[in-house]
């Protein structure tokens, strides 16, 4: 005879693809991430989910991997695979910020590893020579993963209510102009400017540099 579940008690097996999942979902509510949080929300105990996650480190991890996700097909383009990869880890912890700051921790957790090495395999098919395969590569990863957790970092200092554009208002009109000659020429573009399109430019300069020291400079 089946044992039916207490009232309260839910009546789907507890799966790590669960806890993943309600780790995601306290962490994009902006919830600290503790398993007796977690644990209360899955209505079990702190020891059903250590069967499946060893600690709070690889739970992390595996929340990161499942918000970026499977990769998008390779294009004929290599330029344009980097691109498109690119965007979907700014457009993932654009969603979801805390993985920006995940994804920074260490570089040989296996989502890093996973976008390094399809960003790799598109530098060789653009046929950089092999001793600077490893700099252009990794060049391009810091750039995505650096410029997506700041964006998101300061996407979440934002105080709810207030307009971005105000911010960066206030912050570039109250600089001293004599220490930060630059900063007040470009202001307008600073408040302006829209994060992805900008996002995009930078890879686009990297792969620039990139091409020029190829051997036919294409």
């Amino acid at each position: 005879m089946a044992t039916r579940a207490r009232p309260g008690e839910r009546e789907d097996a507890l799966s790590r693809a669960r806890i993943v999942e309600a780790a995601i979902e306290m962490l994009d509510g902006g919830n600290e991430l503790t398993f007796r949080a977690l644990a209360a929300q899955l209505r079990t105990g702190p020891g059903a989910i250590y069967w499946h996650v060893a600690n709070k480190g690889e739970l992390l991890a595996a929340a990161a991997d499942a918000v970026i996700g499977e990769p998008q097909p390779v294009t004929d383009d290599p330029a344009l695979t980097i691109r498109t990869a690119a965007l979907e880890v700014f457009d993932a912890i654009d969603a979801h910020p805390w993985a920006g700051e995940q994804l920074a921790r260490l570089s040989s957790q296996p989502t890093v590893l996973r976008i390094f090495e399809r960003i790799g395999r598109q530098v060789q098919a653009l046929g950089v020579a092999e001793a600077e395969q490893f700099t252009a590569a990794s060049a391009l990863l810091n750039y995505v993963l650096g410029v997506a957790g700041q964006h998101a970092a300061q996407a979440r200092s934002v105080e709810p209510g207030t307009r971005r554009s105000d911010v960066l208002r206030a912050a570039s009109t109250n600089l001293d102009p004599d220490r930060f000659p630059f900063i007040r020429d470009v202001a307008g573009q600073l408040r302006e400017h829209d994060d992805r399109v900008q996002f995009l430019a930078g890879i686009d300069l990297i792969l620039e540099g990139i091409r020029s020291r190829l051997p036919d400079g294409r």
